[in-house]
């Protein structure tokens, strides 16, 4: 089964934010993200970075949040993707910044070769169940593809946590039956109990796992076995110093082998259709 992280941003912004940048700069103990950016602005050396990490395939995600945290549009990571089939780029399309997000979507996926959608509604100021978005999401649901949202908590400054609870997200799943929905973060923070609820009522509701330190995944969720088809990992680099090592962390649960499968890749394979 392949090893999937579900959750990459590039190293390239063409705005950061500075918290996000000081953010970044902490956790690589660098003092200028030029180094890194020299280091990984390659799309074949990162994938080789990935390899050495040992990852198969990773989902490279836009993001347009001028706000808090930065810019690194749809069209850098169709450049960053495109001639690597290892790598698969999700857009985002914000919500505020055009004024019909359904056909921006599907410009992005049936032009471009988007392969799914990221969302940002603690970034971006939207509720996930509001009717501004609806539109998005079915769009999504029609071409086929995943929508993956930021939820629970951010320490990156202009966040407003309010838009991250994952109880919104059961009318989402229940309006749009149809349409794969993943939690980023799994409602970190004080809402890990409504995440895994939720995950487990709704066929088409996923936990993904980033951001959250893997040792500590049965603390969060002690019943976490009985969601191994809803449970996909995630890194969120280069907001962690080493995919390689929230890997092995998961390898060393106490749990099935075949759920480690599952979460590190056998159900991402399928949402992506590898």
């Amino acid at each position: 089964m392949p090893v999937i992280d579900f959750h990459i941003h590039p190293i390239y912004y063409e705005k950061y934010c500075k918290d996000a940048e000081d953010f970044v700069k902490k956790i690589h103990n660098v003092e200028n993200l030029l180094v890194l950016f020299e280091k990984y602005r390659e799309p074949a050396g990162f994938t080789r970075y990935l390899s050495e990490n040992g990852v198969d395939y990773g989902v490279i995600l836009a993001e347009l949040s001028p706000v808090t945290t930065g810019i690194c549009s749809n069209e850098y990571v169709y450049e960053f993707c495109r001639g690597q089939e290892r790598l698969i780029p999700f857009a985002h399309v914000n919500p505020y910044l055009v004024s019909d997000g359904g056909r921006e979507l599907k410009r992005l996926v049936t032009e471009m070769g988007f392969r799914g959608l990221k969302m940002y509604p603690t970034y971006n100021y939207f509720y996930p169940n509001e009717p501004l978005v609806y539109p998005i999401y079915a769009k999504a649901e029609e071409l086929g593809i995943p929508v993956l949202f930021h939820t629970g908590s951010s320490v990156f400054q202009g966040a407003r946590l309010k838009y991250g609870d994952p109880q919104f997200f059961d009318d989402v799943a229940i309006d749009f039956p149809d349409l794969n929905l993943l939690m980023a973060h799994s409602g970190r923070g004080y809402w890990y109990d409504r995440a895994f609820f939720l995950s487990r009522l709704h066929k088409n509701l996923y936990m993904e796992i980033s951001g959250l330190p893997p040792q500590k995944l049965l603390d969060y969720f002690p019943d976490l076995e009985r969601n191994a088809d809803r449970v996909i990992f995630g890194s969120d680099w280069p907001t962690v110093a080493s995919i390689k090592a929230n890997i092995e962390a998961i390898r060393r649960l106490p749990l099935k082998e075949e759920t480690k499968e599952k979460i590190l890749g056998g159900n991402a394979a399928r949402l992506l259709k590898i």
